[in-house]
């Protein structure tokens, strides 16, 4: 359960196993399983609330994704057991639809986008005409995102599909972007909108944030809370520490600071039963500020009078914001493993998660990292 008061009720003279330093996905698999073992875990977070950015809370008794649409998908069996203890998941399947200069474009890139593209009604038709939408690109070595886009998809994919919302999402032209970002595309030659192809998918009914606290369960927990004030006071509090923010961070930017992008959403109530039709609606035109809509209510197949809708809009990041995707190239990847040589030198210190890691994780590698990570741990300790 989760409980701010702990500190200020006289316990923090007791002794812990680990502190864990954030609440999100990869802290409260760590702490669930720890705590599960026999082992006392402390878990702070610097936000209000436990979830990371998995936080979902109730509005308008709609379940609001405060960080952006996640979306619990997964072909790890193992991994949709052990979620399934703290959570039913609905049937939800992620459709999401393109808005490009008003036209609508099913994705992920499938018969059905041929169709509204070309007119074209069967795989061969649909594969012939983009054998020749790329053949002018073939046997060459593309030099950027939009040559390498180009060469795979071919050009009327690209412009109304990939160009502009890639260049929202990196803030970039996309000639100006490294082709590996999109080292390839998936083209489905089926009717089929699911945009994942993994065995198990769904929400959790009731949202993230109640699931969370399942798994925090017999933890204490203590929110608004700075890692690096928080040692300063005590430094003794627990025999290990689980750290799941910026490894830059941890060690003072003293080698560099890691790049991200960041995001900023803007959420609204509105007096109506229906916005959108559809849980994802993204936008593709540059000239569109925002990068996507989202509808909560349609993750829950809701029917409530009023509808949730929020606009998301990528950012440049700075030092201080909350960090979003990590900038892979190859300047940061140099400066990460830089600082995973120092991590390794931290004998009381575990690195976790996509800032600890700095990885741009899916929920289930999350936890599959963090199920993992405990099980090499309570092995040895």
């Amino acid at each position: 359960m989760v409980n701010n008061q702990y500190f200020q009720n006289g316990g923090i003279g007791r002794m812990y196993d680990y502190l864990i330093v954030g609440a999100g996905l990869f802290g409260a698999v760590f702490a669930q399983q720890a705590t599960k073992s026999g082992k006392r875990c402390l878990v702070i977070d610097r936000r209000r609330h436990i979830g990371g950015n998995v936080y979902t809370e109730p509005v308008e008794g709609i379940q609001v994704h405060r960080y952006g649409a996640h979306i619990f998908h997964t072909s790890d069996e193992q991994v949709w057991k052990y979620m399934n203890q703290f959570a039913r998941f609905n049937r939800y399947i992620n459709s999401p639809i393109a808005v490009y200069q008003n036209q609508i474009y099913n994705l992920p890139f499938n018969m059905n986008t041929f169709y509204q593209l070309w007119g074209v009604r069967t795989p061969q038709e649909a594969r012939q005409k983009i054998r020749e939408q790329v053949a002018p690109w073939q046997n060459r070595e593309p030099n950027n995102l939009e040559e390498q886009a180009l060469c795979l998809v071919g050009e009327h994919v690209y412009v109304k599909l990939i160009k502009g919302y890639t260049e929202k999402q990196w803030g970039r032209d996309c000639r100006d972007l490294p082709p590996f970002i999109i080292r390839r595309l998936p083209l489905r030659f089926t009717y089929d909108n699911n945009y994942f192809s993994d065995h198990y998918q769904g929400i959790p009914e009731g949202g993230y944030t109640a699931m969370i606290e399942k798994m925090l369960a017999g933890c204490e927990v203590q929110l608004k809370t700075n890692y690096f004030d928080f040692v300063r006071e005590h430094p003794n509090v627990a025999k290990k520490v689980v750290y799941t923010g910026s490894i830059d961070e941890y060690f003072g930017y003293r080698l560099g600071v890691l790049e991200y992008r960041g995001l900023r959403f803007e959420t609204q109530t509105l007096p109506c039963d229906n916005y959108q039709g559809n849980a994802v609606v993204n936008y593709t035109q540059r000239e569109i500020p925002y990068t996507r809509i989202i509808e909560h209510k349609h993750f829950e197949f809701g029917n409530q009078p009023n509808t949730v809708i929020t606009h998301e809009y990528p950012c440049e990041w700075k030092r201080g914001m909350e960090p979003y995707y990590p900038v892979n190239n190859a300047r940061n990847q140099t400066l990460y493993e830089q600082y995973q040589q120092l991590a390794q030198q931290e004998g009381r210190v575990i690195f976790g998660g996509r800032l600890g890691e700095y990885r741009y994780y899916d929920m289930d590698k999350t936890v599959r990292s963090a199920l993992d990570t405990v099980q090499k741990e309570l092995s040895h300790s």
